[in-house]
């Protein structure tokens, strides 16, 4: 796909544009004309980069979260323009993202003597170098500023830890596919750290961390997570399980909890049936200082957690499936990957279409794996699937206008910010209404094949070719079909077209009843939700009052259309009473209960603003929370789904 809207390198020169005099001939009124762009940034090309850049970072300054950078670039004989950019489009993410904002002090240098530097006024992570005759090689030094607090962006290093990703503190040369760039890494740490990463040839003299050289996609692909009090345990298979925590006390995992990760090994392979990996890092920060990730990379994954969800196990169940979510996109996401997610380098654009697969199926791997491994219990992932079964079913009145295939493109639409009504935009639910849409298709395998086949066999057939191979193996929407017909016949492009690319479809529930379970509603909150619930300090009413409100009485959500919302409640205010009384999470859940009884609405004391309101809320239907139970026999679709395998 050509970028047609880049500015060529060294583009220095005026451009022309029409006068206002010609266009107040034109129009009557003086009515300026655009100004063309200049031709695209060099095209990337299959070919080898003419010699080996090497990346050198000192990360010592934890207490002024800056990482400092030095990078030599060699240039071929001859060149006389050099177009260096900041990755844009990273695997996983989704959306074109940089952190061209924290570059600072940048400076280039040809042969030690400074260069100038021009920014690209439409490509604005390309910096354009006009470079003297003779040049051999060019530096560049520059700091990366991690953000000291939330409000700034993510926080990527503490005086505890820190989460380096090569992309964001590192330029490559314009015109090479990303695979074709050799790089030699190396990092300083502060003292005493200890670092994980999945790049190969690791050396360690004091504080400065070396490795084998590597091509930038496979270095973009492998980030580093180090810091002070650090642990690391073997699971077994080539596999390793690496933590750093704010507190060395929150990295005591008991032996039989430890014992669930190398379960989750075990089954994951047994899922698959081939590796595409020669070793992997499931890499940990237990924290609440360094800023919460989930990202995928082909021999390794990124990982957060509150820092008690060791210590706390059963209380903080809920919070623990974020690492076999990641673990499964090495296969699905990262070896397979829909053909238009792939891209030759960084600055090529990418389309997102079918998600759906790459994180709605990695979605209701995740949740299988956890249960089979014992990193969640049963009922936690039993209570994940009512929560969004519930949230489908009646609090999303979004799924009327807007199809789950086209929330693929809200990480490019809306960049993961927070939004107003995010009940009738819709988010990114491909993730988890395409988890239950792939239930589905388990269960309508099952149930044709009499419980020979199941999802399982499309994941061996689709995700577990190729044993050992960890390249990429592109797909399509009919490679998708093509193998789903191979493990059961069935009119599987109008299966997942009408479930999946239709506004208004039917509520995904069919999956969770073929399973042989069936969507209740409760007055108290299931695991899952329960927990969730404790450790965000909030109180879920959406199935109620329809809101969603914390501790100290801030609305955080409230559903399109819901009783809330229909009296005048949105997000962003603060209930001060209800009834009179000062707010309280008992106070306002007493309140709905007391209304079953009543013909009175629950008036609620609301500020927004500098204004107070009371706001009359009708609602008599009580506490309501998604749970599912076993609609029949005790050993069903949905319980062999979830045992273990491996």
């Amino acid at each position: 796909m050509k970028i047609i809207h880049a500015v060529a390198p060294l583009a220095f020169a005026t451009l022309s544009i029409t006068t206002p005099a010609a266009a107040q001939q034109a129009t009557g009124n003086t009515a300026p004309e655009a100004v063309a762009l200049p031709p695209a940034l060099p095209p990337a090309r299959d070919v080898a980069y003419p010699g080996t850049i090497t990346l050198t970072i000192d990360a010592t300054d934890t207490r002024r979260g800056v990482y400092a950078v030095t990078q030599t670039i060699p240039v071929a004989a001859g060149t006389r323009e050099l177009t260096l950019l900041e990755p844009l489009w990273i695997p996983g993410g989704h959306s074109p993202r940089n952190s061209l904002a924290l570059f600072a002090q940048i400076r280039f240098e040809a042969d030690g003597k400074p260069l100038r530097w021009q920014r690209d006024d439409v490509q604005v992570n390309a910096f354009h170098l006009a470079l003297p005759d003779g040049t051999k090689t060019v530096t560049a030094r520059f700091v990366h500023t991690s953000p000291l607090q939330a409000s700034e962006g993510r926080i990527t290093m503490t005086q505890e830890m820190l989460n380096l990703q090569w992309e964001k503190m590192s330029l490559y040369p314009a015109g090479y596919y990303a695979r074709r760039i050799q790089v030699v890494p190396q990092v300083k740490v502060p003292a005493g750290w200890s670092v994980f990463t999945a790049l190969d040839g690791m050396s360690r003299q004091g504080d400065v961390v070396r490795w084998s050289k590597v091509d930038y996609a496979t270095l973009v692909d492998s980030p580093i997570f180090a810091g002070l009090h650090a642990k690391s345990w073997d699971l077994g298979q080539n596999v390793k399980l690496d933590a750093v925590a704010d507190d060395p006390r929150d990295l005591a995992i008991k032996p039989e909890h430890l014992e669930t990760y190398r379960k989750l090994v075990t089954e994951a392979t047994a899922l698959f049936g081939a590796r595409h990996f020669d070793h992997y890092d499931l890499m940990l920060a237990l924290t609440d200082r360094m800023g919460g990730i989930g990202l995928e990379h082909h021999r390794s994954s990124e990982n957060q957690m509150e820092p008690n969800t060791w210590v706390d196990w059963k209380e903080m169940d809920w919070d623990r499936n974020v690492m076999p979510h990641e673990l499964v996109h090495s296969w699905n996401g990262k070896y397979r990957r829909p053909a238009e997610l792939w891209t030759p380098e960084y600055q090529y654009p990418m389309r997102n279409s079918l998600l759906w697969v790459y994180e709605g199926q990695t979605q209701f791997w995740g949740l299988v794996l956890a249960a089979r491994s014992g990193v969640q219990s049963k009922e936690v992932v039993l209570g994940a699937l009512a929560a969004q079964a519930g949230r489908y079913s009646e609090g999303l009145p979004g799924r009327a206008w807007r199809s789950v295939e086209d929330t693929t493109y809200d990480p490019i639409i809306n960049g993961r910010k927070a939004l107003p009504h995010d009940s009738l935009t819709r988010g990114e639910d491909y993730y988890n209404e395409g988890a239950l849409v792939w239930l589905e298709a388990d269960q309508v395998i099952r149930q044709g094949t009499r419980g020979a086949k199941g999802l399982d066999d499309f994941a061996r057939a689709f995700f577990g070719m190729r044993d050992g191979d960890w390249g990429e193996l592109t797909y399509t929407f009919d490679d998708v079909v093509a193998t789903l017909n191979g493990v059961y016949a069935y009119d599987w492009a109008s299966f997942l077209r009408d479930r999946l690319y239709t506004p208004n479809a039917p509520a995904p529930l069919a999956g969770i009843e073929k399973a042989g379970y069936k969507l209740v509603w409760k007055d108290k909150p299931n695991p899952y939700t329960e927990g969730a619930s404790k450790d965000r300090k909030t109180l879920d009413l959406t199935y109620s009052l329809g809101l969603a409100v914390n501790n100290e009485g801030e609305v955080t959500s409230a559903v399109w259309d819901g009783p809330a919302f229909d009296a005048g409640v949105v997000k962003g205010a603060k209930i001060v009473a209800v009834n009179a009384t000062a707010y309280t999470p008992e106070v306002i859940k007493d309140a709905v209960v007391a209304a079953k009884t009543s013909n009175k609405p629950i008036e609620l004391l609301v500020k927004r603003g500098e204004q107070y309101q009371t706001v009359p809320v009708t609602w008599n239907g009580g506490l309501r929370y998604p749970w599912l139970e076993r609609a029949g026999s005790k050993d069903t679709g949905l319980d062999r789904l979830l045992a273990p395998k491996g």
